[in-house]
């Protein structure tokens, strides 16, 4: 058997908890109430990810490393009135 390693973000949730995503495979999201919880989630998430990809006969992901210290924040957008 062998290891292979993601990158996993976790975010506290306004209601509390934690959600979890991984940049190397799209839409992966999981959470968990507590950090220890969103770990387990998170590697149960990756592993029926990884699971799926390979019954449908696709490649493994490659991780996507990040910087060290990546920046997060919020902008601002003004959109145009759809009428």
């Amino acid at each position: 058997m062998s290891e292979i390693r993601y990158t996993a973000l976790f975010e506290r949730a306004e209601e509390g908890g934690y959600v979890v995503t991984c940049p190397a495979l799209p839409g992966l999201v999981t959470e968990g109430d507590t950090l220890g919880e969103a770990r387990e989630m998170a590697r149960d998430a990756i592993q029926g990810y990884l699971e799926s990809s390979q019954k449908d006969g696709l490649p493994i992901p490659e991780d996507i490393k990040l910087t060290a210290d990546p920046v997060k924040e919020e902008l601002a957008l003004a959109l145009p009135r759809l009428v």
